[in-house]
């Protein structure tokens, strides 16, 4: 749009501005001619090619071209160079740079006009001289919209990063907790049924087939166990909310442990995510509280306080020989994880005093959401 303005105020000036010739006073009309057309050509230049200095000189000469068009040609519309070259200076400069360029055009050309500088154009009022330094309000009010259009943009940007940056964090976020998901629903299944598969092949040696029996058996019972975590872990990543006290309950019986689990405070429900990362913690407690304690008691105790709900898994001594298995060493990490993920606090040590001496102790105090 700006393009074809320009050229047609080019083709105006070359059309109407007379005298226009090879010699004399044609050919310094022609020569201002070219001069202004160049300076008005030199406007669509991107802004970053050249200094801002050397582009505010070419603008300052046209501006001075412009005027001497007007005192050299005898008809035509010359003096319009003038009104678009203020213009765009006001709307490519700052206000303290623009405004004294407008304002010398004004004197300038009025100059010309009130004092018949050169053959002049005799029927052009001097007030239209001053007069050309006008558009530049025009052009600084073009500036302030395009610089404000800038801004919006550039902090529809920013927020489109600052929102890419956050689906990616949460994207980590996400994977993480899917990592903690696998490691304590196949990590741990997957270590106890290779325990019970590997004692079976050493009982196979012995001839003693009950024994073996009971290590497939409870190898059996594993592979079932996994299967239950699995649907639990789908539910969790699907975000259904599952019933705590009902699913932990659940939980406890199919490892052995019924009735070990005491509630204290008023039953509320949690948000999903707090449901699955106590669940969680409790898994993780119950399985370590069977590999490196067996046969030892369990309590677990979860206590609804007003603002904040605790979960503590107690286990006593090993009542039996412990088999030595080899662990992914993240369980505690990955407990301390999803506490922290909801704001709350881990304690986790032996137990140094009373019957349970000699065991075992994860709390984990979680604030409501």
């Amino acid at each position: 749009m700006h393009g074809a303005v320009t050229l047609v105020v080019i083709a105006c000036g070359f059309v109407t501005v007379r005298p226009l010739g090879l010699s004399g006073r044609g050919l310094a009309v022609g020569v201002l001619l070219v001069l202004c057309s160049v300076a008005l050509l030199a406007r669509h230049l991107p802004q970053g090619r050249f200094s801002p200095r050397a582009v505010y000189v070419a603008l300052a000469l046209g501006i001075v071209a412009s005027a001497a068009l007007i005192g050299v040609s005898s008809t035509g519309a010359g003096y319009l160079f003038a009104f678009f070259l203020v213009g765009h200076i006001g709307y490519r400069f700052p206000p303290q740079w623009s405004i004294p360029l407008a304002a010398s055009s004004s004197l300038l050309c009025g100059a010309v006009l009130s004092f018949d500088i050169g053959p002049g154009h005799p029927n052009l009022p001097w007030v239209l001289g001053l007069t050309t330094g006008v558009p530049v309000a025009a052009g600084m009010l073009s500036r302030s919209k395009q610089r404000a259009l800038e801004a919006v943009i550039d902090a529809a940007e920013s927020s489109e990063r600052a929102a890419r940056a956050e689906a990616r964090t949460a994207a980590l976020a996400e994977r993480g907790r899917i990592a903690r998901d696998v490691h304590d629903v196949l990590a741990h299944s997957l270590a106890g049924i290779n325990m019970q598969l590997e004692l079976a092949d050493a009982l196979l040696d012995t001839g003693d087939l009950d024994k073996v029996r009971e290590a497939n058996q409870k190898a059996h019972s594993m592979v079932k166990e996994s299967l239950k975590q699995a649907q639990w872990t789908v539910h969790a990543l699907r975000e259904d909310a599952l019933p705590l006290v009902e699913t932990l309950t659940a939980m406890l019986e199919s490892s052995g442990h019924r009735d070990a689990l005491a509630v204290t405070g008023t039953v509320r429900p949690l948000s999903a995510r707090g449901t699955q990362n106590l669940l969680r913690i409790a898994q993780e407690a119950l399985t370590n509280a069977g590999r490196h304690a067996p046969g030892g008691t369990v309590a677990v105790r979860l206590a609804f306080a007003e603002t904040s709900t605790t979960l503590t898994v107690r286990n006593g001594p090993a009542a039996r020989a412990v088999t030595v298995g080899l662990g992914s060493g993240m369980g505690l990490i990955g407990m301390r994880e999803r506490v922290a993920l909801l704001g709350g606090t881990l304690a986790a040590g032996p137990v140094a005093e009373g019957p349970d001496a000699g065991g075992w102790q994860v709390e984990a105090v979680i604030p409501d959401e």
